[in-house]
């Protein structure tokens, strides 16, 4: 059996992760220095300086390589951090096309920073991969999708909206955050580069920042490792080594998170105090069925409708066990309110024109039983 012939968790365990040679320890040694002996002029070990390379930070890349089928990965200090490394690809004149509802960080780097250099940026509701085919210019080089969206869980169809990339020669990237590899793996579906936040679910624990690129091509690895390099945006020994940690147990933390998902989206569902639940998971979800031919789950990412603002705070006050936060991916159940945390830069006209409402509530479900979840949910949701 071949080493690509391994299954998920397996890779997960092992891949990138080999015992240590020198001393047998059966983890990747966190290695702590900023430069290396060398043994002679322009004769050393395979690392000359830490922002250039790093054993620990190696062992990471090639471990997210492997779990996303990918050639190869760069890590990066912060998600944010992958995004700016992802642009550098692009040049003054050239033109992106953009999913309208992806984090609001990404667009707020796009709109208020990149544009500046003279790039250009179209935003289209992705659902419909005919909108990517009709805002695709000639000077178009690069579409970003998210799928799921933040936060309404809006799917894109990944391998169409890749098809029409690749009939154009454009690269497609897509941040892959909210599904993790274990449930979605974007490259089977013919992305060219994979985006995530790896303080999410890859590394599942809510202690460290950090970001990735996994690409294709040899070319991804030469660029993004001159933009690691060059920038100084790298991830740091001890936070790859906290992912390394993460994602050893990423298969089982994303199956009860998947299970814990379905289970409180149909509590959701059903509740005559939620308007509306947008999970994939759920029959009545639009795409539910697209959900299920791309992904190997749903996943715990959700969102609900509440009347209005009030009830949103209130509940949102009221719920014990799960806490009220920014991020998700972790292990215990975050709760938060897009409107006026992860999507606030976006502005109110943006946000209602992408249905981003007021009451609208978004949850990260950890992986605590099921019950005691929808029990804390179900208390707050009295109170309204």
């Amino acid at each position: 059996m071949t080493k690509r012939n391994f299954g998920f968790s397996t890779r997960a365990v092992h891949d990138g992760q080999a015992p240590d040679p020198q001393t047998g320890a059966v983890n990747v040694p966190l290695y702590l220095t900023s430069t290396y002996a060398q043994e002679e002029v322009g004769k050393h070990k395979g690392w000359d300086y830490s922002r250039a390379g790093n054993p620990t930070r190696d062992a990471l890349e090639a471990s997210l390589a492997s779990l996303e089928g990918g050639a190869n990965a760069c890590v990066f200090g912060s998600g944010m951090a992958a995004i700016m490394a992802l642009v550098t690809l692009l040049r003054t004149g050239d033109h992106v096309v953009c999913g309208e509802n992806v984090y609001g960080g990404t667009t707020r780097l796009f709109n208020q920073i990149v544009v500046n250099y003279g790039i250009e940026f179209t935003y289209v509701d992705t659902s419909d991969p005919e909108n990517v085919r009709r805002a695709i210019r000639p000077t178009t080089k690069l579409v970003h999708i998210e799928t799921p969206t933040n936060p309404l869980m809006t799917l894109t169809d990944i391998r169409a909206v890749a098809d029409i990339c690749h009939e154009h020669g454009i690269d497609m990237s897509v941040d892959n955050t909210f599904m993790s590899p274990f449930l979605q793996r974007p490259i089977e579906l013919g992305a060219d580069i994979v985006m995530h936040s790896t303080t999410k679910f890859l590394n599942g624990h809510s202690d460290g920042l950090g970001g990735v690129l996994v690409g294709t091509r040899p070319e991804h690895k030469e660029k993004f490792g001159f933009v690691q390099k060059s920038t100084g945006g790298i991830l740091s020994p001890f936070e790859c080594w906290l992912v390394l940690r993460g994602v050893k147990t990423l298969a089982v933390r994303m199956k009860q998170h998947d299970e814990n998902g379905r289970k409180v989206a149909a509590f959701l569902a059903q509740h005559k105090k939620v308007k509306k639940v947008f999970y994939p998971g759920l029959p009545q979800h639009p795409q539910h069925e697209l959900a299920k031919r791309q992904s190997y789950g749903f996943g715990s990412m959700m969102s609900f409708e509440l009347e209005s603002f009030e009830a949103a705070k209130e509940l949102l006050r009221s719920v014990r066990l799960c806490i009220l936060g920014e991020s998700l991916g972790g292990v215990e159940t975050l709760i938060s309110h897009p409107a006026t945390m992860t999507h606030a830069a976006t502005g109110a006209a943006m946000r209602a024109r992408l249905g981003i409402t007021d009451g609208l509530v978004r949850l990260s479900v950890g992986i605590e039983d099921a019950d005691d979840l929808i029990a804390d949910l179900d208390q707050a949701l009295a109170k309204l």
